[in-house]
C-alpha cells in the first residue's frame, strides 16, 4: 500500500490554485445521465471517486473521457439501469445515480453504498423521497430495486436536512410530472451547483441554499457544458494547514462565501484572513489561540468534513478548546492518532476536549477516513521529525494529489510506491 511521508516543520508559503468540488461533481455527473447526449463537465478533480464514478457511468452503456480538469460524458449509448455491486461498493456517492436513472428508465437495481466508515449514514430519507415521487421500492437483503411508470410531483419534508437526499430527490423530480418541493431541504453549496446545472439542461427548479426548494418538472433536459464549484473543504483544508505550520499562503479560485463558518473559527484562533475576490490569503506567524467551542452542523454551520483538522490547529493552540460532533456519531477516528503525534484530546460522547501542546511529535499513523487522513497530513507538516501516513487512498478519495499541492508551498511530503516482488 502507498503512504505519505512528511518531514515537519516548514511553514508554508506560496499559492496554489484550488481544485473543483468533488461534493459537487459527483451529483452533477451523476445528473448528467437524465439528458441524453454529450455532457461536458470543466474543473473536475482528478480523484479515486471521481473515477469510480465514471467507471460506472460506463458499466452503464456511456462514453466517458477525462482529460485534465474535464469530464466528457456521452449518455446516448447508455441501456442499462444496475449499477455494479463492485462498484457501488467503494463509494457511498454512487447513491445519486438512484434518482437520475428512475427517472430516465423508469427503474433502477443499486445496492447498499459503501465509502468512508465515519457513523450510520441510512438511505431511508433518499428511498422515503423517492416514494414519495411515485416510485415503488423493494428491498431484498443488500439489493434495492426502484421502479416508477411516472413520477409525479409530490410535498416531502426531510426528517434531517440530508445533502446526498435532497440532491436525489431534486434530480428526481426534475423530471416528474406537476410540482415538488422539498422543505427542510439542505442548504450545502454544492446543492446549489447541482440546481445551476440542472437548470442549464432545461430543469425548472428554485430555492436551493435556502430550506425549501421547488422543482416544476419538465419532460425533457438537454445536454449542456458546464463548470463546477471550486472545493470549498480543501480550500479549509489548505487554510488550516498554513496555520498550523505558521506559514503565509495564497489560495486561488476560492469562493469565500461557501467558507463563511471555517473563516469565522480561524479567525477566532488569531489567524489572520484577507479576501480580495476569489483569492484568500492566510498567515499565522504566531501560536495560535483556543476556541472555546465549535459545534459542527448542516451548512452554513461548521462542516462536518473540516472538523478533524480543526481539531490539528486546536491540538496546538493555546488553552482549552471544545468540538461538539452532531453530524456523524463516529467521526473521531482521527483522535487515537493524534494522541500518538502528542495530542492531548479527551472523547466524551460528541464532544472532544483538546488541550494545546507546545509542539507535535511524527510518528507512523493511519489515515481511517478521507477527512481524519487530511488531518494527519497537516499534523505531519507541523510535527518535529518524520510522520509516516498508511491507508492513504482514502485521501486520494477527495484531495487530487495532496502531496503536490503541499510540495508547491514548500512542504517536505512524497509519496511512496512499495515494489512489487
Amino acid at each position: 500500500m502507498e503512504k505519505l511521508v512528511i518531514e515537519g516543520g516548514r511553514p508554508l508559503s506560496g499559492a496554489i490554485k484550488i481544485h473543483g468540488a468533488k461534493n459537487a461533481a459527483l451529483p452533477i455527473l451523476a445528473a448528467g445521465m437524465m439528458a441524453e447526449g454529450t455532457i461536458t463537465i470543466h474543473n473536475v478533480p482528478d480523484l479515486s471517486d471521481i473515477q469510480v464514478m465514471t467507471g460506472i457511468l460506463r458499466a452503464l452503456g456511456c462514453r466517458t473521457e477525462h482529460q485534465g480538469d474535464t469530464v466528457t460524458v456521452n449518455t446516448s449509448t447508455a441501456n442499462s439501469s444496475h449499477i455494479p455491486e463492485s462498484l457501488m461498493s467503494q463509494m457511498r456517492s454512487s447513491i445519486f445515480l438512484m434518482g437520475p436513472l428512475l427517472a430516465r428508465f423508469g427503474k433502477v437495481q443499486v445496492y447498499q453504498p459503501g465509502g468512508c466508515a465515519i457513523g450510520d449514514r441510512k438511505i431511508d430519507l433518499h428511498l422515503r423521497g423517492l416514494a414519495a415521487l411515485g416510485a415503488t421500492i423493494e428491498e431484498s437483503g443488500n439489493t434495492i430495486v426502484c421502479t416508477a411508470a411516472k413520477l409525479r410531483g409530490a410535498e416531502i419534508v426531510l426528517d434531517f436536512p440530508s445533502v446526498g437526499a435532497t440532491e436525489n430527490i431534486m434530480m428526481a423530480a426534475a423530471m416528474a410530472e406537476g410540482m415538488t418541493t422539498i422543505s427542510n431541504a439542505a442548504r450545502e453549496p454544492e446543492i446549489q451547483d447541482l440546481q445551476n446545472f440542472l437548470n442549464k439542461m432545461g430543469a425548472k427548479i428554485i430555492g436551493a441554499g435556502t430550506d425549501t426548494i421547488t422543482i416544476e418538472g419538465v419532460s425533457q433536459l438537454t445536454p449542456c457544458t458546464y463548470r463546477i464549484i471550486p472545493d470549498r473543504i480543501v480550500a479549509g483544508t489548505m487554510m488550516i494547514a498554513a496555520a498550523v505550520t505558521r506559514g503565509t499562503i495564497t489560495l486561488e479560485n476560492v469562493c469565500a462565501a461557501h467558507l463563511t463558518s471555517a473563516i469565522h473559527v480561524l479567525k477566532r484562533s488569531g489567524v489572520q484572513i484577507a479576501i480580495n475576490g476569489d483569492i484568500i490569503n492566510v498567515s499565522c506567524l504566531t501560536r495560535p489561540k483556543a476556541v472555546e467551542r465549535i459545534v459542527t452542523s448542516p451548512h452554513p454551520s461548521f462542516p462536518t468534513d473540516l472538523q478533524s483538522q480543526i481539531m490539528v490547529l486546536l491540538s496546538l493552540a493555546d488553552g482549552l478548546s471544545i468540538v461538539k460532533e452532531t453530524v456523524f456519531e463516529s467521526r473521531f477516528k482521527h483522535v487515537d492518532e493524534l494522541t500518538r503525534m502528542g495530542s492531548d484530546i479527551r472523547v466524551d460522547l460528541n464532544s472532544a476536549f483538546i488541550r494545546g501542546v507546545p509542539r507535535l511529535y511524527g510518528a507512523t499513523v493511519e489515515a481511517t477516513d478521507l477527512r481524519a487522513g487530511a488531518a494527519l497530513v497537516i499534523a505531519g507538516l507541523a510535527a518535529q521529525g518524520t510522520t509516516v501516513i498508511e491507508q492513504i487512498h482514502h485521501i486520494d478519495r477527495g484531495y487530487d494529489r495532496i502531496e503536490h499541492m503541499l510540495s508547491h508551498l514548500g512542504a517536505s511530503i512524497h509519496r511512496v510506491t512499495p515494489v512489487a516482488t
